[in-house]
């Protein structure tokens, strides 16, 4: 992967929680001039500047623009898809440990948070195919009270996973799955093994594989 110097510029920042300013005055470079960049108005930077950037950050340009940036990154683990109206089997199809990583978004516990890949479209144009979601199971079993009226990561009783907005249903036990899509289905009365509240959504373009 190979990034525009803005690109890994944000995400630099990002994850490492530091201010342009701070990251300006480091390199010895115009605040201005990199925050005409980040908005857009300017397109690029001298290379030199660029280098300095780069080295504030502990890596070389090469490094910074493939996104290798931060060396003491935190990762968590993409344990399967979910179907955003495509039918996907039991998403968690990897043994533990074995399967793709991610890096751990700002914010988030690695010890406790699993990403999922989206498959299909019928959360479009909040969420579309090929991103990544990140959440956390309260319980192993069941659909826990904050669940309801949130995006959710869910899987049905044929062990199906999936990613829809969880409502009660017609009676205990049974949830409507709700699409944002209008021209997609929505699922009623449907029995859940367990359900999660999406905690993050990011698009396929910013999530950065541990390879």
């Amino acid at each position: 992967m190979t990034l525009t110097f803005r690109q890994a510029l944000e995400l630099a920042l990002e994850y490492s929680g530091r201010s342009l300013r701070e990251v300006a005055a480091a390199a010895g470079v115009s605040y201005e001039q990199l925050k005409s960049l980040r908005q857009g108005k300017s397109r690029s930077t001298n290379v030199d500047d660029a280098v300095k950037v780069a080295e504030t950050f502990g890596c070389s340009l090469e490094q910074f623009l493939a996104g290798n940036f931060d060396s003491e990154h935190r990762s968590v683990p993409i344990v399967g898809k979910v179907g955003a109206g495509a039918r996907v089997p039991v998403f968690e199809a990897y043994e533990p440990g074995s399967g793709p990583q991610v890096v751990c978004p700002p914010g988030l516990d690695p010890r406790s948070v699993v990403a999922v890949e989206i498959e299909g479209d019928s959360m479009e144009p909040v969420y579309s195919a090929g991103d990544l979601l990140f959440y956390t199971r309260a319980t192993h079993d069941g659909v826990p009270s904050e669940a309801i009226g949130r995006r959710c990561v869910c899987e049905c009783e044929d062990g199906l996973g999936w990613v829809k907005q969880v409502k009660l249903g017609s009676a205990p036990g049974l949830f409507n799955l709700i699409s944002i899509n209008p021209q997609a289905d929505n699922q009623h009365d449907v029995r859940l093994k367990w359900a999660a509240p999406v905690l993050l959504h990011w698009p396929k373009e910013l999530a950065r594989k541990v390879e």
